[in-house]
């Protein structure tokens, strides 16, 4: 029995030398399993990565999406004690002259380029049909004087037989009175009475209508004499003939009635009036009595002294400038109407404009714009510019120091659109 022990201990086998069926299935099952989860592995890993690579895609994608600018800082200019503005010379007063009586142009005295001084006689104009209204008026006159001479004696005489009625019906009111007289008779003499009174104020009425007629002919004929009288044209002020637009013989309406009918235009110059608009941000300087001069491209050199004398008051809407009136004193007549001058305004405390690039500027149909990165997002802001300094120019409102600048904005910015700032550690 002893030796029988160590064959049952000895593995089963077959002829063959191989194990068991139960043994190789479950060798096999365990292979299978581990290749499945191989596989599967190699699946997941492989989904995992093209889902990762899409989200990449993605998110580079939308970060291609938002357009990336550089952005700089405005660079602050040097202190400016003054504004330099263009502006438009103009006479103090500039008036053109219409004739007021039709006619025909007898004569001219003054050429343009003359100088002119008030209720000189410019031209004369030939109205003979204007003369014979007025000898007709006169005329009229003349007759209405006799009209009222004629019921003033009619008057005198109404008085004469008024005067006999009323002596006439107060005695026979007397005798009636008596008995000696009828009633009868009385009464006829007392209605003869009545109406010398109505007779005379009748009379009375034809004198005052006399009178009226008398005064509307003396009022016409004044209204023509008045219009005869501007059959001489003359200076309305001191000046210069700045044009002359008719020649003997011409035929004259009386009135504006065109451009054709100005006869002469008067210019006065020994003073002028330079109107400027200037920006927002220097109006609260721009005050009545700041100093100012005038430079011309035809007066190298010169400066012609100025004074602020008054302001529109407020700001024009469509510009964001206040008009300004500076005059000028022009006694020696060098400077002309209608040049171009660039004024020099004097502002009593410096202030910093800010330097920009030309190639930050945008032009857009509402007006000059600057584009600026303000969190995150692109805003449009109007600005005003002063200076032009080629490359670069000077900006006077609308802009900080601090504000950051699209450097080359795009035509397609637009305002609220998100925008990736790709310089902001060279940000000053």
């Amino acid at each position: 029995m002893l030796d029988s022990e160590p064959m049952l201990e000895t593995q089963i086998v077959n002829k063959d030398g191989l194990p068991p069926p139960r043994s190789r299935t479950l060798r096999v099952a365990v292979l299978m399993v581990l290749a499945a989860l191989v596989v599967a592995g190699i699946v997941f890993w492989g989904i995992n990565a093209r889902i990762q690579t899409a989200a990449a895609v993605k998110e580079t994608t939308q970060e291609l999406a938002i357009p990336a600018v550089a952005v700089i800082h405005p660079k602050p200019g040097a202190v400016k004690d003054e504004v330099v503005l263009p502006g438009n010379v103009q006479a103090f007063t500039d008036s053109p002259i219409y004739a007021r009586s039709s006619g025909y142009l007898k004569q001219w005295n003054v050429d343009i380029g003359g100088h002119v001084k008030a209720g000189q006689v410019l031209a004369t104009i030939d109205a003979p049909e204007l003369d014979q209204q007025v000898r007709q008026a006169k005329a009229t006159i003349q007759q209405t004087q006799a009209s009222l001479d004629q019921a003033i004696a009619n008057q005198q005489q109404g008085k004469a037989n008024e005067e006999i009625a009323r002596v006439t019906a107060q005695r026979w009111q007397n005798l009636v009175t008596k008995g000696a007289v009828s009633r009868q008779e009385n009464d006829q003499y007392q209605a003869q009475y009545q109406a010398q009174v109505a007779n005379l104020n009748a009379l009375e009425q034809a004198i005052a209508a006399a009178r009226s007629n008398i005064a509307v002919a003396e009022a016409d004929l004044g209204r023509l004499q008045e219009m005869q009288n501007y059959e001489t044209v003359k200076a309305p002020f001191d000046g210069i003939i700045t044009a002359r637009n008719i020649d003997v013989g011409a035929l004259i309406n009386a009135g504006n009635g065109g451009a054709a009918q100005e006869l002469f235009h008067v210019a006065s110059t020994a003073r002028l009036r330079v109107y400027v608009s200037v920006p927002q941000a220097d109006s609260r300087a721009a005050v009545p009595g700041l100093k100012s001069y005038l430079t011309l491209s035809e007066f190298p050199g010169r400066r012609f002294p100025g004074e602020l004398v008054r302001t529109a008051g407020a700001i024009d809407p469509a510009t964001r400038t206040l008009l300004t009136e500076v005059d000028v004193d022009n006694a020696s007549g060098e400077l002309r109407p209608g040049a171009y001058a660039e004024v020099h305004l004097m502002i009593p405390e410096g202030s910093r404009a800010l330097i920009l690039p030309v190639s930050a500027l945008i032009f857009r149909s509402e007006g000059l714009r600057v584009g600026v990165v303000r969190e995150g997002k692109a805003e449009l802001v109007p600005v005003i510019l002063g200076k032009d300094y080629g490359n670069e120019v000077e900006v006077v409102s609308g802009l900080a120091e601090n504000d950051l600048v699209i450097s080359n904005p795009s035509d397609s910015l637009a305002s609220g659109s998100t925008v990736q700032v790709v310089n902001s550690s060279d940000v000053r």
